[in-house]
This record gives C-alpha cells, sequence and structure tokens, in this order.
C-alpha cells in the first residue's frame, strides 16, 4: 500500500519553474484540479466535519456565481482543466445548476463535477446532469439507519439519500461513494459498503479519518489505515490493483468477478500522495488555499471587488500557488505534530 511519492526541490524563485507549467509551487507540482468550495452551509452536521455551533459566512462574504466563474477563467488559462464544487453542501446554495453550466462552458475546463450529502439528489440530479455536470461523488458513511441520523444530527433522511443515488445513476451521472472509516464509529461497515460498490457497480472510496472534524475528535488512534480497508474487503471480495492515474488521491482496486464496481482507498494519513499533487482550492469567501493541510490561505476577494484587470489576478493566483506547502507526508516524516487545521464545512475537502 506504501505510495509516498517524493517531493521535489524547493526553488524560492517562482520564474525558475516558469518552464514547468502555468500555475506551479516552489516543489515543480502543476496544478490541474480546482475545488471550488460555493458555500459553506450544510444541511446535515456530521461530527467529523462541522462544529457543535458552526458561524456561517456572511452572505455578502461570499463570493457570486459571476466571480467564481471569472476565476475560473483565470485558472484555465493557468492550466486548471478539472473543477470539482463542494460546500459545506453545494445544493444549498441557490440555483447552482446555473454555476455548473456557467463553468462548463469555460474554455479549457474539460469537466465539472460535484461532492454533496445527496439529500437534494432526488430533486437536483436531472437539472444538475441537463446543465452539463459529469459527476457526484455522495458523502455516505454508513448503512444503518440509525447511525446515519447519529452521524448527520438529522432525522429519517437516509432512505432520501440512497434515492438520490438512484436518481443520480438513472440520469447518467458518474456515480462515486465517499466514506471516511473511523476505528469505534462506522469500521464494522466497511465489508457492507464494499458489497454495495458490488452489486450496484458504483465506486466505493473509503478515506481515513483526518484532522478536519468540526468536534476536534481527530487522533491517530482513531484512522484505520488503508491496507486493513483493503486486506477486510479481500477476504469477501478479491480485489485487483489498477494503475494509479498522476494527481490521484485513491488507490483503485477492481473486483475480480462479475461486478464492474471499484474500490478506492484514499490513504491520507498513512501513506500521502503529496509529490505529484495537483490541486488548488478556492473556498466560498474567495481564499485560494494551495494544499488542505496547509493553514496558508489567501484573500483574493479584496482583488476582485476593487476592479483588479485579470492579469493582477492571475499573479496573485500564482505567488499563492507557488507558496503551497510541501504537505502532510513531510510532516509526518519531520514528525511534526499533526494537529486540528480547519473544519472540513469550510472547505469542502
Amino acid at each position: 500500500m506504501r505510495r509516498s511519492l517524493s517531493i521535489g526541490r524547493k526553488v524560492k524563485d517562482p520564474n525558475l519553474m516558469s518552464d514547468k507549467g502555468s500555475l506551479v509551487d516552489s516543489f515543480g507540482r502543476v496544478a490541474a484540479k480546482l475545488r471550488i468550495s460555493v458555500t459553506d452551509r450544510c444541511n446535515f452536521q456530521c461530527n467529523f466535519c462541522m462544529p457543535v455551533h458552526p458561524v456561517w459566512l456572511p452572505h455578502d462574504e461570499i463570493l457570486s456565481f459571476e466571480e467564481i466563474t471569472r476565476l475560473s477563467t483565470i485558472f484555465a488559462k493557468m492550466g486548471i482543466n478539472k473543477i470539482r464544487l463542494s460546500g459545506g453542501e453545494p445544493t444549498m446554495r441557490k440555483d447552482v445548476e446555473k454555476l455548473v453550466r456557467m463553468l462548463v462552458g469555460v474554455p479549457g475546463i474539460e469537466s465539472v463535477n460535484m461532492t454533496t450529502n445527496g439529500f437534494q439528489l432526488v430533486d437536483k440530479a436531472a437539472v444538475l446532469k441537463e446543465n452539463g455536470l459529469r459527476g457526484v461523488t455522495v458523502s455516505l458513511h454508513t448503512l444503518k439507519s440509525d447511525r446515519f441520523d447519529e452521524i448527520t444530527a438529522t432525522r429519517n433522511n437516509f432512505d432520501r439519500v440512497l434515492d438520490g443515488i438512484k436518481k443520480a445513476k438513472e440520469v447518467g451521472l458518474k456515480m462515486k461513494i465517499n466514506c471516511v472509516v473511523i476505528k469505534g464509529y462506522n469500521k464494522d461497515e466497511i465489508i457492507d459498503l464494499a458489497r454495495l460498490a458490488y452489486e450496484e457497480e458504483i465506486t466505493m472510496r473509503f478515506i481515513e479519518f483526518m484532522p478536519f472534524d468540526g468536534k476536534r475528535l481527530w487522533g491517530f488512534e482513531r484512522v484505520f489505515g488503508g491496507e486493513g480497508i483493503v486486506r477486510e474487503i479481500s477476504r469477501e471480495y478479491p480485489l485487483s490493483k489498477l494503475s494509479r492515474e498522476h494527481g490521484s488521491t485513491a488507490e483503485i482496486y477492481a473486483f475480480t468477478g462479475e461486478s464492474k464496481g471499484k474500490i478506492g482507498v484514499i490513504t491520507s494519513i498513512t501513506a500521502p500522495f503529496c509529490g505529484d499533487c495537483d490541486r488548488v482550492r478556492l473556498k466560498a469567501d474567495g481564499k485560494v488555499v494551495p494544499c488542505l493541510f496547509g493553514s496558508e490561505e489567501f484573500d483574493i476577494r479584496p482583488l476582485l471587488r476593487r476592479g483588479d484587470s485579470d492579469k493582477k489576478l492571475e499573479e496573485f493566483v500564482k505567488k499563492s500557488f507557488f507558496q503551497k506547502s510541501s504537505g502532510v507526508e513531510t510532516m509526518l516524516k519531520e514528525q511534526v505534530p499533526l494537529m486540528h487545521i480547519r473544519p472540513m464545512y469550510t472547505i469542502g475537502g
């Protein structure tokens, strides 16, 4: 399972990296994927995402669709070709399908996908598909309705989410399911979730617990590693490892049986993949976040709203991304304490 990727030698002058690509950090990693949080609000309150009393962003601090599209166009000119919308919960943003259509029309963008809790897919899957959304990744951390209520701090929404997954498949959206695995929480459901992937022929991705939980419950003792996940599933469903795509967060396995479903394992803690990370994030309030595990955030909203040119915005993005940290792999190697960084609902993963 170990797949840590070597970080390149750091340079201090961004001009020395100009031959590496348009949007490049000091280690030579080139950005190709943009993850956009369109809102910090969510109708669920999962323990490992949101605090008990979240403080929402004021509406006037959240980027408009036009501002998001303008920035996405600038990112695309620097080599970004894939966009993923997240939240909070992105379907809580009114008329989010209009934003999908706007982003699909940006020159250079090859795909727009979404990460969602699935609650609104029964109503929105078709219109999202019609406006150009390619696929959805649904966060589903249990197949037990009572545990679902406990995790999400809601009542009687489990069946609605399952219906939403079914609807998304029916309208032709590519489907993935994300499950954060936590010892003492939902580790006992790994086989059941793998069975869902096998029977429904979808991709089920298991994610190691990371220090972004809203209630600050994270600790190494609660992490169940990718090797253990694969080992457990293989006892019931033999797996065949597939080639890893450049920049992919997941190791993907195919079932050796007749099912076309797949298993993904995201080993952010036990086997990080920082060496070829090609992602950059944009928060709902306009802060550019080069690294999920880094504390650095660069606020581009003031430049947008005072009317700065595209050229100045591009320069700001380049300087911000150039400062991307080496990542969690280096932190672990150097035994830097891995503490809580930010609640996941503020950035969307």
